[in-house]
């Protein structure tokens, strides 16, 4: 016969989770101003745009809505629809890209961070041939032989009509 003994604590076997924190460099501190300036990263998969560069502005075409960001904007996640970023660079200088999807992250310290699937300048996107994508993708839609071909097609009357409406307020 054994005598009942105290009741040891289990001695835990695993390391606490890791968090974002714990392996991420901090942010920059929020001014209590805003700075005259704002800090845009503007990215895609096989290039950077724009790497901490000062500007003024920035447009940014969400599904919610257009919306500008300047200095000191309130922190916004932001899904791209197609349609036409524009970065004011300075009073005198804005450079426009057309992009088909992504994300825009506007941080409360005055750095937008836009990370696109495709962006072109708008000044290289060819009016003819968005016209013809245009109608061919109507043309695909009307044609339609199942759900697949349908969403395709309509995918690419969205982005096609997009670049033409961008075209036209060139």
């Amino acid at each position: 016969f054994r005598a009942p003994s105290a009741k040891k604590k289990p001695i835990p076997t695993m390391d606490l989770p890791s968090t974002p924190s714990n392996f991420m460099s901090p942010e920059r501190e929020v001014p209590a101003t805003p700075p005259e300036k704002m800090t845009l990263n503007f990215y895609m998969p096989h290039e950077i745009q724009f790497k901490d560069a000062e500007v003024d502005q920035v447009m940014i075409p969400a599904t919610s809505g257009d919306f500008g960001v300047l200095p000191g904007h309130v922190p916004t996640v932001a899904q791209l629809r197609p349609g036409v970023v524009s970065v004011q660079l300075n009073s005198s200088e804005t450079q426009k890209y057309f992009v088909s999807s992504g994300f825009a992250f506007v941080h409360a310290n005055s750095v937008t961070d836009i990370m696109a699937v495709e962006a072109i300048p708008l000044e290289q996107l060819d009016d003819a041939a968005v016209k013809k994508g245009l109608a061919d993708f109507n043309n695909k839609l009307v044609n339609a032989k199942d759900d697949y071909e349908k969403a395709a097609a309509q995918i690419g009357i969205e982005v096609c009509g997009a670049m033409n409406h961008a075209l036209e307020g060139k």
